[in-house]
């Protein structure tokens, strides 16, 4: 069985592939101190109640926009899985997609895995809008070439802004309001995040599309992206397995090339 393992700067997504479908998918807060030992703590008992152990997984793949994370999940596959792992970044690692922009280096490893997760599942031009700690919105040629993108605040990175920010302004969940016109500080606050966000969404992807000249195909993926659904015009497809998918595709491009 494959371990993914997708970590991203607020959190980290652990998920075990049989070969056939997804087992199991977990998640916990990033934290780049915790060591090796701590991950395997934690993960041996979530796979424990899903009838696994670590005995069961023989490979891994970890895309990982944390340095200090990266170092310690190398060091869990490698102690706990008895096996080296395929990271994305690493030299001669087969994306399986081209990069077009100034500095190909500069890609996000999250970005290009998605690029990938979409590319398997969708076909045409597409746009990948991932909302996590920033919003990010990623276009793929159809012909597989990332072709660059928007990095923009994520909704939950801007509230907290705006809450450090400004004394009086509370602490506030991200939720749709009932109206646009807040009749209190919170129900204005909601209003202007959620709404702004949607806005944002919508405004930029209408951009890009019109730059693009061609028909585009939006997908949203990310933490928060099943808020706006319902809420925005412009995205087509709601998809949470983006990025594992993309990963298992990785893994995959990569073990055919070895004969694994």
């Amino acid at each position: 069985m494959l371990l993914a393992i997708d970590c991203g700067n607020t959190n980290t997504l652990f998920a075990v592939h049989d070969g056939q479908d997804w087992r199991a998918q977990w998640r916990t807060a990033t934290y780049s101190p915790r060591t090796a030992d701590e991950y395997a703590v934690w993960l041996a008992q979530l796979m424990g109640l899903q009838g696994l152990s670590f005995d069961d997984l023989s490979a891994c793949v970890i895309s990982s926009v944390v340095p200090q994370s990266l170092f310690n999940l190398r060091n869990l596959s490698r102690r706990y899985l008895k096996t080296e792992p395929l990271v994305i970044g690493d030299a001669g690692v087969n994306l399986g997609i081209s990069v077009n922009i100034d500095r190909p280096g500069e890609a996000g490893a999250d970005r290009l895995v998605n690029a990938l997760g979409c590319r398997v599942k969708y076909p045409g031009h597409l746009v990948i809008v991932d909302s996590g700690t920033a919003t990010t919105f990623d276009v793929v040629s159809a012909d597989g070439v990332f072709e660059g993108g928007i990095i923009a605040p994520g909704i939950n990175l801007s509230m907290q802004a705006l809450h450090n920010a400004a004394a009086q302004l509370p602490r506030i969940a991200i939720e749709k309001p009932d109206r646009v016109i807040g009749k209190n500080t919170v129900g204005a606050m909601q209003s202007g995040v959620f709404w702004g966000y949607i806005d944002l969404i919508d405004g930029l992807i209408r951009r890009i599309r019109a730059e693009y000249g061609q028909p585009m195909t939006v997908i949203a993926t990310g933490g928060v992206a099943s808020l706006f659904e319902g809420a925005s015009g412009a995205i087509d497809h709601f998809d949470a397995d983006v990025t594992i998918r993309g990963l298992l595709e990785v893994w995959r491009l990569n073990s055919v090339r070895k004969g694994v």
